[in-house]
């Protein structure tokens, strides 16, 4: 008897799926509930399981096609599996050991240790790795002149043009976009096409969140098995200004603004498919470790591709942070069909002045993204104040002040 391999349905808001790589093929065996294939969608990779005890019959849908919600993609002969198959094993893949590359020594020269150099002449050798042992010198006295070290490293390119190997590596390569990058793209796109998007910045003092950081973080770790980071605090100071600026919070649809009494604050993440924006529902009702938590179970999901669709749905606001990998500023882009977006950046020690005098301080350059067809440069300025005054005296988070 065959049985269907099928999709599982998608959300309202994931269309069409594109088919991975097939872990079985037509004749294996496999036990219900073994994956057979991957499907990636614009949000999340799939694990399509096998539905029942069998051999797969017949693949209909191969790698890099097109699939639907509910589409059969695979048939199953249904029946009992060897005890192999019962009990599957990793299978390890075998590598043969690479016969060792012959390296051909150079022709010994002459000693020319007592060759004399330059301070350029030095620098040169050093930046293309050179010794005095490597070049014949022509100058006088046994000087080497920068034209030998000149003639040195263009016989060397002459042998990197002649090199097939290398000539291999500057062949262009042609590989298909993935689903999620192309979703990526054309929200991007969608945005600065559709948006009437601009941009506010301010300035932030880190320094009572790096105490509190500093003070509490070990007892923080071992209370709730999780590390103390800064999001949580930027989650809870935009909930608090969400809820004085509500339009921040709003979208568009259609003709009407829809103003959202809740705070689906999206976290974007960099994983190996790329950017992707799993939710924290409900924010304004967390605590500060139950953010913390949540955040740390979403992104490690979200590395490790195993985040659900609706996981990645419903977001009316996000925070994204480019400190991370060391960016300074930047004009981060809407996440349609939001109005905004909240854009952390790098710490660094900058002179400011307090008081009248001038201070040390680590600073973060705060970037507020927002949509001017609903939210005016008013409310966007002083959304931004609200929350660079709760993350400098972060007290208020306790007393909702």
């Amino acid at each position: 008897m065959s049985i269907d391999v099928t999709i599982p349905e998608f959300s309202e808001s994931v269309s069409e799926g594109t088919v991975g790589a097939w872990l079985k093929q037509v004749g294996d065996e496999v036990v219900q509930g073994e994956t057979l294939v991957e499907v990636e969608t614009d949000k999340v990779v799939l694990e399509i399981p096998a539905p029942a005890d069998g051999v797969l019959e017949k693949i209909i849908k191969a790698q890099n096609e097109t699939v639907a919600s509910k589409e059969v993609i695979g048939l199953m002969a249904a029946g009992a599996v060897s005890t192999s198959a019962e009990a599957p094993a990793q299978k390890q893949k075998e590598h043969a050991e690479p016969a060792p590359a012959k390296v051909e020594s150079k022709p010994e020269k002459a000693p020319s240790s007592q060759a004399k150099t330059s301070p350029a002449v030095r620098k040169m050798m050093q930046e293309h790795d050179l010794t005095v042992e490597d070049i014949d010198p022509t100058g006088k006295d046994n000087r080497i002149t920068k034209e030998d070290v000149l003639r040195n490293i263009g016989a060397q390119s002459d042998l990197i043009e002649v090199s097939p190997a290398l000539s291999q590596l500057r062949e262009a390569e042609r590989v298909p976009m993935s689903s999620l990058r192309k979703r990526i793209a054309e929200r991007l796109v969608t945005a600065q096409q559709e948006y009437a998007m601009l941009t506010t910045f301010n300035e932030v003092s880190m320094q009572k969140i790096l105490e509190i950081r500093e003070k509490y973080k070990d007892r923080f770790k071992e209370q709730y098995d999780v590390k103390l980071g800064f999001m949580s605090f930027f989650v809870l100071a935009a909930v608090e200004a969400l809820k004085e600026y509500p339009v921040i919070n709003a979208s568009i649809e259609n003709e009407e603004i829809v103003y959202h009494r809740y705070m689906n604050i999206g976290i974007a993440v960099s994983a190996e498919r790329g950017l992707v924006v799993p939710v924290i529902r409900s924010a304004e009702a967390k605590s500060l470790s139950a953010i913390e938590i949540e955040l740390n179970e979403l992104a490690a999901r979200a590395r490790d591709n195993k985040l659900a669709i609706e996981e990645l749905s419903g977001g009316t606001f996000t925070i994204t942070n480019g400190g991370v990998f060391g960016s300074m500023m930047s004009t981060p882009i809407i996440n349609p069909p939001q109005s905004a977006i909240l854009g952390m950046h790098a710490i660094e020690k900058r002179p400011v002045v307090i008081n009248d005098e001038i201070k040390i301080r680590p600073m973060m350059y705060l970037a507020l993204s927002y949509d001017h067809r609903i939210i005016d440069g008013r409310d966007a300025v002083l959304f931004l104040s609200r929350v660079k005054k709760i993350i400098e005296d972060p007290v208020q988070l306790l007393l909702h002040m």
